[in-house]
Order: structure tokens, then sequence, then C-alpha cells
């Protein structure tokens, strides 16, 4: 049985990572921030301003363990990568299906169909929390229709039109679901985010297309080569593909969560003279602004008997 392991965020500016013994160590300056058995952890993010000794990239690179650097706003730099893992007939099979309508179709079709049904979960949990809401009934009315319309989806084509009306329906009532925070949300904007709301989407979808490439490297999967989404240089296909599914139950809930409970608030944000609205720091930490933590963005959740940090279940499914 493999292993469920933690991934690692650092977002305290200027600090340093190396290898000490058999534990990865996290220092600034003269200070240490935290220190954390290396056989642990399976991802290391690092936001920022962040120096990570070349023997830890190394030996990052030997056992496979996912080393990657965004900028402090959480755009994509860099991946320190090993050696290729999983099995060269997988790749083949995978490609091969990628190349098939007909077996891409079927995929994709799933795809689009759970993300529309995650969508509409979430609002159907917020009218059972809330009580009734006519313009979000409506909303899930629409949703219910164009899952249907998925199930059955003949072409990728037709299947990203049915995925696009959905996500319009969805993000058209998100407004909705934000309350008496200060926070508005007026459509989905991206490259650059307009607004907070935009900009904390966008930063946590970051996040968990990085789990979904990196457990897709883990199986021997090439997170490049998609079903839905359309082949396109330096573009994770496949690993967009796979976060569709948790977009929703997984990103827009927690940024719910945060904007609803206050945990998070507009001073957070800063924006630019391009009118791109971005964290002033990348803290997306329950606790209190913790610049170290492992897996934060998330609570535990269950798999039949288990414990698991709920990034993990993408290695389960």
């Amino acid at each position: 049985m493999k292993k469920l392991l933690n991934t690692l965020y650092i977002t305290k500016q200027e600090s340093y990572l190396h290898k000490e013994r058999e534990t990865i160590v996290i220092k600034q300056g003269k200070e240490k921030l935290g220190q954390f058995p290396a056989i642990s952890i399976a991802n290391i993010l690092c936001f920022g301003q962040v120096s990570v000794s070349p023997f830890l990239m190394g030996y990052c690179g030997e056992q496979s363990i996912g080393l990657a650097f965004y900028t402090e706003y959480g755009k994509f730099l860099a991946r320190v990568q090993g050696k290729q893992t999983g099995n060269v007939l997988l790749r083949r099979s995978q490609y091969r299906w990628a190349d098939d309508e007909e077996k891409s179709i079927s995929i994709a079709r799933l795809m689009v169909a759970a993300k529309i049904s995650n969508g509409r979960s979430v609002l159907m949990r917020d009218i059972r929390n809330h009580g009734e809401n006519v313009i979000l009934s409506e909303a899930a009315n629409k949703l219910a229709v164009s899952l249907r319309r998925a199930q059955h989806a003949q072409s990728v084509s037709e299947a990203m039109g049915i995925e696009g009306d959905a996500a319009s329906t969805y993000f058209g009532v998100f407004n909705e679901l934000l309350r008496g925070s200060g926070f508005t949300f007026c459509g989905r904007v991206r490259r650059p985010p307009t607004d907070p709301v935009n900009a904390l989407l966008s930063y946590v979808y970051t996040l968990i297309t990085h789990e979904c490439s990196s457990a897709l490297q883990g199986v021997g999967l090439d997170p490049y080569v998609g079903f839905l989404h359309q082949d396109r240089p330096g573009r994770q296909s496949l690993a967009l593909d796979l976060l569709e599914e948790f977009r929703a139950s997984w990103a827009d809930r927690f940024v719910l969560t945060l904007i609803n409970r206050k945990q998070i608030q507009l001073n957070d944000f800063v924006t630019e003279a391009s009118s791109a609205s971005k964290l002033k720091s990348c803290i997306l930490i329950l606790k209190s602004k913790c610049r170290l933590a492992c897996y934060p963005i998330v609570r535990p959740c269950y798999w039949p008997g288990i414990s698991v940090a709920t990034p993990n279940i993408i290695r389960l499914t």
C-alpha cells in the first residue's frame, strides 16, 4: 500500500531549506523555522524569495519529491524533476487514448459531469445551510440540465461547450454565496484577476493543479497530454483535466470559508496599476496567517476507514 505523504508550503520570505541528516530544515538567517522528517514529505512548494540547497535539490530529484518554485503571488516559475517514474506502456496507452476521439470523449464527459455535479452541490449546500434562495435554486436547476447534457456529449468540443455554459451559470450566482464580508464577485476573470475573490480563486487553483500534476507523474502518466483540454505547448492538459473535478468541491468551498468566516480581509490584497488584484503574500493558512505549514488549506477527510489530507484523495481516485 502506498504511503500518503505531505506537501510543504514555504511562504516565509528569505527562507532557506537544506537537508540535515534525514530531515528537511527551514531557516531564516540563524533562526530555525521548522524541521520535518524527509521521509514524510512528497512535495515542497516555494513562494517568493525562498532558497534551496543544491544537496536538497539533488535529494528531491533522487527520491522523486516534487520541488516547485512560484512567485510570491502564486505564478509558476520552475520545477525540479527527477527520473521519470511509472511504466512506459502506461504512457503509450495514454497517448493512444488521447488520439482516439471516442475514448477521449468517454473520459471527457465524466470529467465535465463531475465538475458540474460538484458545482451544483456547492449551491445546494448553501441552500440547506441558509434557507431557500430563488436565485441559487434556479441556477441549481440549470446545472442539473447541464449535467444530463454532459453525460450524453458526443464530442470533446460539445463537452467543452456544455462545461462553459455550466461555468457561466455557476459563477453567475457565486456572489450569492458571499455573506456580509465586504467582498463582491461580478464574474470569473483571469490573467490577471481584477478583484480579490478572483485572485483568491486563481491562487488556490494553482496549488491544486500542482497536486494533480504531482499525482499524475507519481503513477507514471504524462500531465501534459489530456483528454478534455487540448494540447498546447507548456500547458499541463491532463493536470487541468483532473483539476476540473476538484474546483468547486475543494477550491471554491475553501475560498468561501476563508471569506465568510472573515479569515481573510480585503486589506490582505493589493491592486496594481494594471488593475490586477494580488494577495500581498501567499498566506492562505487557517491558523492566524502562519507562514509555514503542511497542507494548510484543507481539512482531513475520511477514505474508507482512514483519515486522509484532502489532496491525497487525488492519489486514491
